[in-house]
């Protein structure tokens, strides 16, 4: 928390803004947010997008959310706000996107308007703090505990009236028992039900409804008639008291509320668990070389810093000491524990898994891999999929069928039994549930995004699950994401007199004074054969050409002198025409030895074509490169259907013509120079490493380049969505039933309340079956 901190005083500019004299009181404990460096704790600068205005994007927790509607009051608040360009709400995570100019508002402002209804605004950067919601939590606790015990007592009042006979009871103890009840149902009322006569209070002064309007509606109603008929038994609403109704109903309720927000908790955490690993502290060395514990936050570029085992690491670097093992399935998607010695680098969000080590920190904040990887989170967090998005706007006028449905269930029942009409709206108010349709998507979503993030692949946007569960075709691209970026030595050809062995020797001890790939292919190749290389001297690259050294001695049938490495051209020798990757080597006596390269195909490439076909999805390559060599890798990894020589345009204009014969396609690239074909394609996939989180274009991100990720995704949507809809065809069953058994007075408020609440619960616990992975994933 931030109690200690001095709060900001705003700009003169900011001041003079013309409605910035009639601030609500709310806005000043929000000040503190107004500085510029703490709304960048929790915003990113969002210039690139709007290069001419100052705009930042901001990601909240919004506090007080129950159902969809309470997510569309809060979008209209923020978005009625001067200033704010967009806001993005989601119920389901709790979470909220808010796109605003600081030129024209601040976060106080913004924040305040939500506030002003109920909904308090805390920054993502607060929101994991140890008493973040503590206290809610507990009294939220308190309530149903109240409510739980009250019912008991309530119930044990009302048992005797059910099973005894007329007569059996005197009057003066019926009396008695209702008094009772009507005591022990005040503490239910009052305390227990606070929180929804408050939220519909709220909502009828702001002129705004959710579904604490009719709950409380129904609340008050049940309360006042059992209280007039307690009161006065022989009053025109009759004797009858629905306190242990009453109770009950609100106990169910809340209930209901706890679990499912345990369970919403459970599967928003999918995601905000592994948006969470950045340490609070960290041991920094000081001057006088020893280590204190300092806040993470406060780390600078150069700091050394101490990371014990089971810490992760708070930012990125170098270990310049000790050797130990990290867990880095988040960044990478790698499940095995990784081997980090000294000189190796490490990532923030990453962790220690076995010996303390010394780091160097070289990346902070929002410039590390993860906090990256964080962003993208937070964005697919609040995304609306277009089922989500369709529940959403049936929800407000859902609810004012409900009320409307209850008016007219008392106005039937009025005349023949005004007791029985208003019990009969209590029901309607009560058991109609829109929360279970507006969660039945957005819950689905979050649960398989927080799923495939801990599977390696990043959601960013959800409606991509949707996509992707009627996909029928994929197409990849070669380089970078079939081949991997480096090359292999296919065949070594030589001069009589010298070994491949030998040829390769020479060729290592020029090739390991350069970086270029081909270069490094060689010296691996070499590594590989562990044996030793030549001696030479006066080494020297000319770019684009190859590199050029002396022999400092004779080595083997090769001469002391001058060696070249590199084109045909440039070792002055002629080779046969190949569509191989080809280098020379050469010596004043001319050829030495020819090298033959090949892309390195990656190795679950294979396997993932072949889980595609399986499946009967059509698998097609795209390449920019030669036809004979992308049909050679084509070839060997079971794809039938190649394009090679593709310029951008021709990508585009393939995935246009497959798109207009109705075909639903993937596009799989390393996002390098495929940002066309990816925007263009129902759903785009780019592997994370090639360009590190930062392609727009892409759908979902596969951060450690695994392939055979791809038809584990496919199957996980496509489960995903059947949960979907049976999600919404429960909701819609379950209203259709419910409705109409209340109206005609069938269903008790009791049974009522315990429907609502099993609804709402049933929906969150069939999508927590999407985290489970199905046998087909499990056999992937």
């Amino acid at each position: 928390m931030h109690t200690a901190k001095p709060l900001y005083t705003p700009s003169p500019a900011f001041v003079n803004l013309p409605y910035s004299a009639a601030l609500p009181s709310t806005v000043v404990c929000l000040d503190f947010w107004d500085d510029p460096k703490e709304w960048a704790t929790f915003s990113r600068s969002a210039n690139d997008l709007h290069a001419d205005e100052d705009i930042w994007e901001s990601e909240v927790i919004v506090g007080g959310m129950h159902c969809a509607l309470c997510a569309l009051n809060v979008e209209q608040a923020l978005l009625g706000t001067k200033g704010v360009a967009a806001a993005r709400v989601s119920a389901a995570s709790e979470r909220a996107s808010v796109t605003w100019s600081a030129a024209l508002t601040r976060p106080s402002l913004w924040m305040s308007a939500a506030q002003a209804l109920g909904y308090p605004l805390t920054p993502v950067s607060e929101a994991f703090s140890p008493n973040h919601s503590q206290h809610e939590t507990r009294l939220a606790l308190w309530r149903w505990l109240v409510a739980g015990f009250c019912m008991m007592q309530v119930m044990m009042y009302a048992i005797p009236g059910y099973f005894a006979a007329q007569g059996e009871i005197t009057p003066d103890v019926v009396k008695l028992l209702r008094w009772a009840s009507w005591i022990l149902s005040l503490p239910v009322v009052i305390f227990s039900c606070g929180p929804f006569f408050r939220n519909a209070f709220r909502d009828l002064k702001h002129r705004n409804i959710s579904m604490d309007l009719p709950v409380a509606l129904g609340i008050a109603i049940s309360f006042a008639v059992s209280t007039a008929a307690t009161f006065e038994p022989q009053g025109w609403w009759g004797d009858e008291v629905y306190f242990d109704s009453l109770t009950m109903f609100v106990f169910f309720l809340l209930t209901g509320r706890w679990l499912e927000q345990r369970m919403r908790d459970r599967t928003a955490g999918e995601l905000g668990h592994l948006m969470q690993r950045i340490p609070d502290s960290v041991e920094r060395q000081s001057v006088n070389g020893f280590f204190e514990r300092v806040a993470a936050r406060r780390l600078n570029l150069g700091d050394i810093v101490r990371v014990l085992p089971g810490e992760a690491f708070p930012a990125d670097g170098t270990v310049v000491l000790g050797d130990t093992f990290v867990d880095e399935a988040l960044l990478t998607g790698e499940s095995r524990p990784v081997s980090r010695p000294v000189g190796d680098p490490v990532m923030a969000g990453s962790y220690n898994l076995s010996t303390s080590v010394h780091v160097r920190i070289e990346k902070i904040g929002k410039s590390t891999r993860y906090a990256q990887i964080v962003a993208l989170m937070q964005k697919a967090s609040v995304d609306k999929p277009r089922l989500a998005a369709l529940a959403d706007r049936i929800a407000k006028p859902f609810l004012y069928f409900v009320i409307l449905a209850a008016l007219s269930a008392a106005i039937f029942w009025w005349p023949v039994d005004p007791a029985r009409g208003l019990i009969a709206a209590v029901a309607v108010l009560v058991v109609t549930c829109p929360c279970a349709l507006s969660l039945a998507t957005p819950v689905s979503m979050l649960t398989a995004a927080g799923w495939l993030a801990k599977q390696g692949v990043l959601v960013r946007r959800l409606q991509a699950i949707e996509s992707l569960a009627a996909i029928d075709t994929v197409i990849f691209d070669k380089t970078g994401t079939l081949t991997q970026t480096k090359m292999g030595l296919h065949a070594v050809h030589t001069r009589e007199g010298i070994s491949q062995a030998q040829a390769l020797q020479l060729a290592a001890a020029l090739a390991q004074h350069s970086l270029h790939p081909i270069s490094q292919a060689l010296t691996t190749a070499q590594l590989n054969a562990s044996q030793s290389m030549p001696v030479m001297a006066d080494v020297k690259e000319l770019v684009g050409l190859g590199l050029e050294g002396k022999l400092a001695q004779p080595f083997h049938n090769v001469s002391i002198g001058s060696i070249r490495l590199g084109s045909a051209l440039f070792c002055g020798v002629q080779t046969s025409s190949d569509d191989a990757m080809q280098v020379v080597l050469a010596d004043a006596a001319g050829w030495i030895a020819q090298f033959d390269l090949n892309e390195v195909i990656r190795p679950d490439a294979q396997a993932c074509v072949a889980g595609l076909v399986g499946d009967a999805i059509e698998v097609q390559m795209l390449s920019g490169d030669r036809t004979s060599v992308a049909q050679c890798v084509a070839d060997s990894i079971g794809i039938d259907k190649v394009l090679g020589d593709c310029t951008p345009q021709t990508k585009l204009t393939h995935i246009q013509t497959l798109q207009d014969q109705g075909r639903k396609v993937m596009m799989v690239g390393d996002g390098l120079n495929d940002g066309p074909v990816l925007a263009r394609a129902h759903v785009s996939v780019a592997l994370g490493n090639a360009v590190p989180l930062a392609q727009s274009h892409s759908d979902l991100i596969i951060t450690g380049a695994q392939l055979q990720l791809i038809p584990s995704m496919l199957h996980h949507a496509r489960r995903t969505m059947n949960i979907v809809r049976q999600n919404l065809w429960w909701a819609a069953i379950y209203n259709a039933v419910c409705v109409p058994l209340a109206i005609a007075g069938l269903l008790p408020a009791w049974l009522a309340g315990l429907g609502m609440a099993t609804s709402s619960l049933l929906v969150l616990a069939n999508a927590t079956r999407i985290s489970r992975p199905s046998k087909i994933q499990a056999r992937i």
